[in-house]
């Protein structure tokens, strides 16, 4: 089997580890995009007020009447690699009795990789993208509610070409769709509450459909405070971000060296989906979305929980660890928090933080890490930058967006 099929899944996982779990396929399609939300600790679930609003929610599309055109370009991880980029173009145009309808394009490019056969003689090169075409709606429900709705293609092209002995050849047609709700003067009148959930749809499969991978379905829960005076203003923003996949590989959860179980006649039980005398699962186990959107909150706690362990996340008599501490799935929630100022419309300043414990987005381990940012307006012209930190050598430290609105 040629080694490039090893290289690429090794790009992805290092993408994944960045700013997302590896449960799930296509985890490209959770990076969020937009300078503005790239300042402000990439929020974006309530604000949903630009054109931005065709990937962090499409009900924010409701509230909007005019056009926009938005273009952001980001070199990617660039402390993994130089020749990685994500790019985004949205538009969205009101038309009157109908709502507002746009969409975006979004591309992942993986850059240039280097094709070997079994034995490491090179075969030449290849270049590998992902690329998604969306469709957006969102429309009025009342004076403060809106419904939005977005449909997806997703095509993610990993080679020209299969490898040796593998069915199917590297690349991947998807659909999915997102679905949002919008509610201002929620609880208080400047307080807004968005959610959206992205990216619902059927499994991706590259190679072998029995090791197919989920959809990154994603639960985004936004809430935005705004203070507005004649030429100040204020945002204040938070987003939780929930991945509700349901996946696991084949794993040995006792530490006995094997994946399986013995039976209550000492007999060696392979992998079989069936719980083990601890009441843990070790073989692989993966629920379609409209499962997982329930069971992806308690999974780990469910599957994996052992109940005679000495103490939650303490070693049992055995020696190995319950995984199946329910703060596990605490570790999960993805939060974005992020704060802006804009002064007579036409300069603003932000800041941000994103705490990510599973995707290793944090400081030392435990501190959220900072993001700033700043944009400009003036006759329909804007733009904006932003900065995500980090410590030194992470993937995704020193990562730097740039973006241009066009507004008539």
């Amino acid at each position: 089997m040629k080694r490039y099929l090893l290289i690429i899944p090794l790009i992805l996982i290092f993408c994944a580890s960045a700013f997302a779990q590896g449960e799930a396929g296509a985890v490209w399609l959770l990076i969020r995009p937009g300078a503005r939300a790239a300042g402000m600790g990439e929020v974006g679930g309530a604000i949903a007020d630009d054109a931005y609003a065709t990937y962090y929610n499409p009900a924010g599309l409701g509230f909007q009447s005019d056009r926009e055109l938005a273009m952001m370009h980001t070199k990617w991880l660039p402390n993994l690699a130089s020749d990685l980029y994500y790019d985004f173009i949205g538009y969205k145009q009101y038309f009157s009795d109908y709502g507002t309808i746009g969409g975006n394009v979004t591309i992942m490019n993986l850059g240039e990789q280097t094709r070997t056969d079994e034995q490491g003689n090179k075969l030449g090169t290849f270049r590998s993208y992902m690329l998604a075409a969306t469709g957006s709606y969102g429309t009025r429900l009342s004076r403060t509610t809106s419904f939005g709705l977005n449909v997806k293609l997703i095509h993610q092209h990993l080679t020209d070409r299969g490898a040796v002995g593998e069915e199917g050849d590297g690349n991947a047609t998807n659909f999915a769709f997102d679905i949002g709700y919008l509610r201002k003067e929620f609880l208080l009148k400047n307080l807004t509450l968005g959610i959206s959930v992205q990216n619902i749809g059927n499994k991706i499969t590259f190679i072998d459909a029995a090791q197919a991978d989920p959809m990154p379905t994603n639960l985004k829960l936004g809430f935005n405070y705004e203070i507005n005076g004649e030429y100040n203003s204020f945002k204040i923003a938070y987003d939780l971000n929930k991945l509700l996949v349901t996946k696991y590989p084949d794993r040995d959860v006792d530490g006995d060296g094997k994946v399986g179980y013995y039976s209550e006649d000492g007999d060696y039980v392979g992998p079989s989906g069936e719980y083990n005398e601890d009441g843990r699962w070790e073989a692989a186990h993966s629920e379609p979305w409209y499962t997982a959107i329930f069971t992806s909150w308690v999974d780990d706690w469910l599957l994996l929980h052992d109940s005679k362990a000495d103490g939650i996340g303490e070693d049992d008599e055995d020696g190995d660890t319950d995984d199946g501490d329910i703060r596990n799935e605490l570790d999960k929630l993805v939060h974005n928090f992020g704060i802006e100022y804009w002064y007579a419309n036409r300069f603003a300043v932000r800041l941000g933080f994103i705490y990510d414990k599973s995707g290793d987005i944090t400081m030392n381990d435990k501190w959220p890490v900072p993001t700033f940012g700043a944009g400009l307006r003036y006759a329909g012209m804007g733009f904006d930058f932003g900065y995500t930190a980090g410590e030194q050598g992470h993937p995704r430290a020193n990562t730097m967006h740039f973006a241009v609105n066009i507004s008539f």
